[in-house]
């Protein structure tokens, strides 16, 4: 996650109800949606940005989380993500994010 989006991260926490926020992930690798979702969560853990040492707390999932995709419109899901999920290993994904949520 860029500094500038860790910063946008940062603002929409410090001014909304962290139970109303929920972050959704689509990177294409489990490495980088693990890294992203801890940023959110513990603060991000390479030290280099606005989340640094900063534990947010958030509720966070990856696109191709059933959490999330059982809960949007099938024909929108299938339009916008669909092809993506073909080619994504899904099961490292959900495993990297059930990891982040402990």
């Amino acid at each position: 996650m860029d500094l500038e989006n860790q910063r946008r991260v940062k603002d929409i926490a410090e001014n909304n109800p962290v139970e109303d926020i929920v972050v959704i992930l689509g990177g294409a690798e489990a490495s980088s949606a693990r890294l992203m979702g801890e940023t959110v969560t513990t603060g991000d853990p390479t030290f280099a940005g606005p989340l640094a040492g900063v534990p947010l707390g958030l509720t966070v999932y990856h696109a191709v989380e059933p959490q999330f995709k059982d809960s949007v419109d099938e024909d929108v899901y299938d339009d916008q993500i669909g092809m993506m999920e073909m080619v994504l290993d899904v099961d490292e994904i959900i495993s990297a994010m059930n990891e982040v949520r402990g």
